[in-house]
């Protein structure tokens, strides 16, 4: 029996598997009538073929590519080859890897995807052998985890608490994310990946940065939304402040265009929906919050399910509270958020220069002009941009709250009349 297994891009987790018990020919592609079906923009309809031959050791697999953007076989860019036992295949340089395992069968013969749980998929490397004996061998070199033995192929920068850093995700004014291994599975009872974030030691002696810090790890805390990160810690060490939260693999919307450019519509304007279904969230919570801070940066699709998740609670605010610090992202920020007085309308606001960067790649403000007695975003030169989606981008960055649309689910509807 042949068992394929998709491999996580980055963690090399066991997303899904497919098993072949009496076929002589595998066929992986895009199209729907392959055997192990990818839905990859970089994978070809008919990418790869695994064909088998009988030999006095046994069945012997080859591959044969057929992809324009090729096959590498462990690594090794080839047109036709044999495939040994625990080879990894990677369709295109960037594409989805598998792992090709060749044993006798044991369990009934299937071709059908078998589906892995939830926690694997996202985050528990694979342990076949005893790490002490592994050499690491033919492992990607993006891979954090070996593919065989399942430990850390990076060094340990430091450790926090009972985390181990792996590396600086990034940094900024207010504090510093880092990928963390959770090795004795204190979290989620077993070892597993997470961001940590660390308060910088100078905003520390800022109140008004620990307050928002201290929000920050409340707020996830009291919130379950497949769209949101979800909290596992918040701790003090060495007089610093550590929220320790979910790792969500993906991609963030500023850096999917600033790498591949501007976003189809229909897809700019599903990932929107996605976004007003989490903030129609938040917005009905008792009291509603206001996020504050709804960028294209601070939105990521996460890869295996192509579903948004809205970052970054550092400036959420809940309705009600006194007037305070002006946060706002220049260009997505609305007119009543610059004066320090966010509403719930305020975070759709945000939702119309989205929709200009995805859609165009261009900072929103360029398109931020003089319209009538006041200012607005002129978007009738963007050919991308239908009239009807025009009138839904003008609407919700309306400079008074009253003529903006009133509710997330408002929105939403007007933006699906638009796909």
């Amino acid at each position: 029996m042949v068992t394929l297994t998709l491999l996580h891009p980055q963690a090399s987790t066991p997303l899904q598997q497919w098993n072949f018990d009496s076929q002589s020919i595998i066929r992986i592609g895009r199209s729907p009538d392959n055997d192990v079906i990818l839905n990859d923009p970089l994978v070809s309809r008919h990418h790869v073929e695994l064909r088998v031959s009988s030999s006095q050791s046994g069945d012997l697999w080859q591959l044969v590519n057929q992809g324009t953007n090729g096959t590498f076989l462990n690594g090794i860019l080839v047109s036709r080859g044999l495939v040994p036992d625990e080879a990894l295949i990677r369709l295109a340089r960037e594409g989805p890897m598998l792992k090709f395992q060749n044993h006798k069968s044991t369990t009934p013969p299937t071709s059908s995807p078998v589906p892995l749980p939830l926690e694997e998929e996202e985050e528990w490397p694979t342990l076949s052998q005893k790490p002490n004996l592994c050499t690491h061998t033919g492992n990607p070199p993006a891979n954090l985890f070996c593919i065989h033995c399942g430990q850390p192929l990076v060094p340990v920068q430091k450790v926090i608490h009972q985390y181990q850093v792996l590396r600086t995700l990034g940094q900024g004014g207010m504090g510093t994310t880092y990928l963390a291994w959770d090795k004795g599975g204190c979290i989620k009872g077993r070892p597993s990946l997470l961001v940590l974030k660390e308060m910088n030691a100078d905003m520390a002696q800022v109140a008004k940065a620990q307050e928002l810090f201290e929000r920050e790890a409340r707020t996830l805390k009291s919130l379950s939304h497949s769209g949101i990160p979800k909290y596992y810690n918040f701790f003090v060490e060495g007089g610093k402040k550590y929220l320790a939260m979910e790792l969500i693999h993906g991609q963030d919307l500023e850096q999917r265009v600033l790498v591949s450019g501007p976003v189809a519509p229909p897809q700019a304007i599903d990932w929107m929906i996605q976004t007003c279904d989490i903030l129609d969230y938040i917005h009905s919570c008792n009291p509603p919050l206001i996020h504050r801070d709804i960028k294209p940066a601070n939105l990521m699709v996460r890869h295996r399910d192509n579903q948004v998740v809205v970052l970054d609670f550092g400036a959420v605010k809940e309705i009600g509270t006194a007037p305070g610090t002006r946060i706002g992202a220049e260009g997505y920020s609305s007119p009543e958020q610059d004066r320090g007085n966010p509403v719930t309308q305020s975070d759709l606001y945000a939702i119309g220069p989205t929709l200009i960067f995805l859609l165009t790649g261009v900072m929103p403000l360029k398109f931020y002009k003089k319209r009538g007695s006041g200012y607005g975003f002129d978007v009738s030169t963007i050919p991308t941009i239908t009239p009807q989606l025009r009138e839904v981008i003008e609407r919700v960055c309306e400079p008074k709250v009253r003529d903006r649309y009133q509710t997330a689910k408002e929105l939403s509807k007007a933006l699906a009349a638009c796909r």
